[in-house]
């Protein structure tokens, strides 16, 4: 895999907001009503699919996009995992990070990602579904090296990794753990749709948050297009 240029990549982003940026990045069109994208670099075809929020969706997504491709008898290659991630320890907002270990928090289970392009991974990145880390919890993970955390990357990796398909991931900061409210996480759907019903009520009983909203919006927006173009460098590599 190293050697070689993959015939065919799998893409995997859990949110629209992170699938928008990355079909625009690669060029990626809609397949139907599959709610698949394809595309292609460089003589490499692209699948790419949304996971929705979570380990068990990501799961899933992972599943499908494999299941996909070995029932149109081109199996996919490689998995990259794209999207925004919470930033710990050093890093900054809109940093792009290409971990090179993932960690399951719940397992501890390690994974070692394969990066295309000459990209050389660097740094620990934390999966679970507990979208708010106390104080004690977050410490801990810096003095354990870890400098980000998401809900999808680990569980992806263990699909892959179950079925002999190489992976990476690129995960831009979109915010800092124990700077944005736990309670953000209600205001998108399991699909990552933003869910407007909790919004509007979250709007109205908490207006001194509007502000930090707004600014987790704009950077979220940055990030996923950051995280793109870091999928990007890496087909194009």
């Amino acid at each position: 895999m190293a050697d070689a240029r993959p015939v065919r990549v799998g893409l995997l982003a859990p949110m629209p907001s992170e699938m928008k940026p990355l079909a625009k990045a690669l060029a990626l069109q809609p397949d139907g009503a599959k709610d698949v994208f394809r595309g292609s670099i460089r003589g490499t075809e692209l699948v790419a699919t949304k996971t929705g929020i979570g380990t068990q969706r990501a799961t899933d997504a992972a599943e499908r996009l494999l299941d996909l491709a070995d029932a149109e008898h081109v199996p996919i290659q490689h998995v990259i995992v794209c999207g925004i991630a919470g930033g710990m320890g050093p890093s900054k907002v809109c940093d792009v990070l290409f971990p090179e270990v993932v960690v399951d928090k719940v397992t501890r289970t390690e994974y070692r990602s394969q990066p295309l392009g000459g990209i050389v991974p660097d740094g620990k990145l934390v999966t679970h579904d507990d979208f708010d880390l106390g104080p004690d919890e977050t410490n801990a993970l810096i003095a354990d090296g870890f400098i980000a955390v998401d809900m999808e990357t680990s569980a992806i990796a263990a699909v892959c990794e179950k079925r002999g398909v190489s992976w990476s991931a690129v995960r831009a900061i979109s915010d800092l753990v124990g700077v944005t409210p736990g309670d953000v996480i209600d205001l998108a759907n399991a699909d990552g749709t933003p869910n407007a019903g909790a919004s509007v009520k979250y709007l109205v009983t908490k207006p001194w948050r509007i502000p930090r909203l707004l600014r987790i919006g704009y950077d979220s927006v940055k990030a996923a297009n950051a995280a793109a173009a870091g999928a990007a460098r890496s087909l194009r590599g």
